[in-house]
């Protein structure tokens, strides 16, 4: 996708972020977290010239479905992921959970490697995206504080789809700073918005941290196939594809791997298939991917958002 690509190419042209340091030949010195980065791109896509899954490296298309499906079902145990081979969430837990299990497990608070064992096996994983998108500020535990009723974002948009699809008031906001304390990622991408022009749907999402070699590209073959169930759902044709990146970055020890896979040509996009009507019942298996010709794995490694 030369949207992608242009993105990625005018962000190896970016600015350093701190902590970095450079020898006396002006190399860059690899320290954790240091990224080359921009502020605001926009990535557009028209669906009609295929489903946006990167052909310029092999995407696990399994792995995103399921994660989809976890977020439109609500999910928030890790073991739910893990059970159909989707190891996104393997690294990551609810902190307030993981702080009350060190103790109970015996490890001492500021013991970072005991944290780090402890938040790999500690299930939950808080109020994260689907919980917010169907259940937003509902009370997620005893200690929650300043929550309101439950609002089911995302089942008033699929109602609203059928009902009035012209409505101008179709977003959902995985944003809600009263218990970011409590996901175990506060939302990269925090809120979605569809739009609807004659007899196409159009979807348009937005992030504030954008890990453009690791997570973007999901990121966009995601939401890619949210637009269609929608699109199914509500008997409407595809449209565009937009995403608004606030803060786009490259982590420094990701580069080289950012620059072989700008010289490789990309691959005709490949389709999807959707074997079902109703977004509310759609399980990662309902789809089908055909034409997909990828270049070969790269490896970026997992990084902070």
């Amino acid at each position: 996708m030369k949207a992608y690509q242009d993105i990625v190419r005018e962000t190896l042209n970016g600015e350093y972020k701190h902590p970095v340091r450079f020898n006396e030949d002006d190399d860059v010195v690899e320290l954790d977290n240091s990224t080359i980065g921009i502020f605001a791109a926009v990535f557009r896509h028209n669906m009609s010239e295929g489903f946006p899954l990167l052909t310029t490296k092999r995407m696990p298309l399994k792995t995103i479905a399921v994660e989809l499906e976890g977020f439109i079902k609500g999910i928030t145990s890790k073991k739910w992921y893990q059970e159909r081979d989707c190891k996104i969430w393997n690294e990551w837990a609810n902190p307030k959970q993981v702080k009350l299990n060190m103790a109970k497990w015996g490890y001492l608070f500021d013991d970072k490697e005991g944290q780090k064992e402890v938040m790999g096996e500690t299930d939950d994983l808080g109020p994260i995206y689907g919980y917010q998108w169907s259940n937003f500020n509902k009370c997620y535990d005893e200690y929650d504080d300043g929550c309101v009723k439950n609002y089911d974002q995302f089942k008033d948009v699929c109602e609203k789809l059928r009902e009035n699809p012209y409505d101008r008031r179709m977003v959902v906001s995985a944003w809600n700073p009263v218990q970011i304390s409590r996901m175990a990622l506060p939302p990269c991408h925090f809120a979605w918005n569809i739009v609807v022009y004659g007899n196409k749907l159009n979807l348009i999402w937005h992030q504030r941290s954008c890990d453009l070699m690791l997570g973007v590209p999901f990121n966009i073959a995601s939401y890619g196939l949210l637009l269609l169930l929608l699109a199914k759902h509500a008997n409407l044709e595809p449209g565009e594809l937009v995403g608004t990146l606030n803060d786009c970055h490259i982590y420094v020890d990701q580069i080289d791997n950012a620059r072989e896979q700008l010289s490789r040509t990309p691959h005709t996009l490949p389709s999807i298939h959707i074997q079902t009507d109703n977004i509310l019942e759609w399980t990662n298996e309902d789809i089908q991917l055909e034409g997909y010709n990828p270049h070969p794995s790269l490896k970026f490694g997992l990084t902070v958002h």
